[in-house]
This record gives C-alpha cells, sequence and structure tokens, in this order.
C-alpha cells in the first residue's frame, strides 16, 4: 500500500523494531499473528501497533490479524531494505573493524563498496573481504563508484574536513559514530548520530534512577 507522507520520526524509528520480531516469527513458520500477541512480544501496546502500521495504510484484517512474511515484506519495502545504497566507511579501527564485519548491510538496505583509513599500518589489508585504501584516494573512488551513504568511524577532529570532503562529492547521508554534528553543517543531509556514550550514560541513569 502507499505511503503517507509526513510520517513522524517516532513511528519510523519503530520500524526496525516490528521488522526484527516479525522476520524471527516467519523464520519459525508462524503464519499469522494478531496485534495482541504482537504487542506482547515486543512491548509495546497493540493499539500503538495498529496506529503506526496505519500511516502506511493497515496490512491487517480485523478478526484476523496479519499475515506475518506478508507484514514482515511489507515494512521491509517501506524501509527500503532492497535498495543496496552504496556505502563507504571510514576508520578501520576497532569500531569500524566491528561494524564492518559483523553489521549485514546487505540484509538493511545497503552495500559496503570500500573502506578508508589514514595508517600505513592498515591500508592494503583486507578488511569483510575489501582492501582498506589510504583516505587520499577517496575522491578518485567516489567520483568512480559514486556511494550515497558514508560511515563515519574517525575521531571527531578528523570529521571537519572529511565530511566536507564528502560532501563535495555528493554524498548526503551519513552513519555518524563520532561526536561531530554534521546536520549542523549540512542541513540538507541525512544523518544518522550514534552516541554510544550517550546511551551508555542513559541507562546509568535508568540503573541508579529504577522506576516506581
Amino acid at each position: 500500500m502507499p505511503k503517507r507522507r509526513n510520517v513522524s520520526m517516532s513511528v519510523v524509528r519503530r520500524l526496525p523494531r516490528y521488522y526484527r520480531f516479525l522476520y524471527q516469527l516467519k523464520n519459525k513458520g508462524v503464519v499469522r499473528i494478531s496485534s495482541t500477541e504482537l504487542s506482547q512480544k515486543i512491548g509495546l501496546t497493540a493499539s500503538q501497533i495498529r496506529q503506526d502500521l496505519n500511516c502506511f495504510g493497515g496490512f491487517g484484517q480485523q478478526g484476523y490479524g496479519y499475515i506475518v512474511s506478508q507484514l514482515c515484506d511489507e515494512i521491509g519495502n517501506i524501509l527500503g531494505l532492497s535498495n543496496g545504497y552504496r556505502t563507504v566507511l571510514f576508520g578501520a579501527g576497532n569500531l569500524g573493524t566491528a561494524i564492518a564485519n559483523h553489521m549485514s548491510f546487505q540484509k538493511e538496505g545497503f552495500k559496503l563498496i570500500g573502506i578508508f583509513d589514514s595508517s600505513p599500518d592498515k591500508i592494503g589489508k583486507t578488511l569483510a573481504d575489501i582492501t582498506i585504501q589510504d583516505v587520499k584516494n577517496t575522491e578518485d573512488f567516489c567520483k568512480r563508484e559514486k556511494p550515497v551513504m558514508a560511515v563515519f568511524c574517525v575521531p571527531r577532529n578528523a570529521v571537519d574536513d572529511l565530511s566536507s570532503r564528502i560532501y563535495k562529492l555528493g554524498v548526503r547521508n551519513f552513519w555518524n559514530f563520532s561526536h561531530y554534528d554534521i546536520a549542523m553543517e549540512y542541513p540538507d543531509a541525512v544523518v544518522e548520530n550514534v552516541h554510544l556514550n550517550d546511551s551508555l550514560m542513559t541507562l546509568c541513569y535508568r540503573i541508579s534512577n529504577p522506576a516506581e
């Protein structure tokens, strides 16, 4: 069904959660599920699930529920998981190595095509079946391969120059693990910031202040 415009980001951020649980159910051979049963597995109310899915037209039938495989595929289509957006990764340190080796880019809508680093110890080595290139080769590579998304696993002080270079090459989408706010510099860019320290401090607060 066609997507509605102006869907809130809070709804969009719940879609991967729905997809993950439905994908697991699909692999277990579950054919049908109600919003109530799904709510018990996900931890959201059945009403919230129905409201979220209705933003995209709704997929269930009253009294019957949702066909698991169909809903899983529909949410995958909404998320664009088959698009295979060409992606480059900067920083082959511990974090970059973990992401390249363990993130299933292809299943999540992307295709990792290049990895760059400035360290002579890393350049020329292989990571995730890709040869790590010198970051100096960025312009030539991007002009030739035309990536649309960049992953930053580099120190904050390296992102200013790097993001400027990448932006000038036409890349407007960033998965940013640094603490540099790319969106402030480039308002038209699509940026997902991943602040692991913020997440850890949030966990610390929740442990320190348990809910009643």
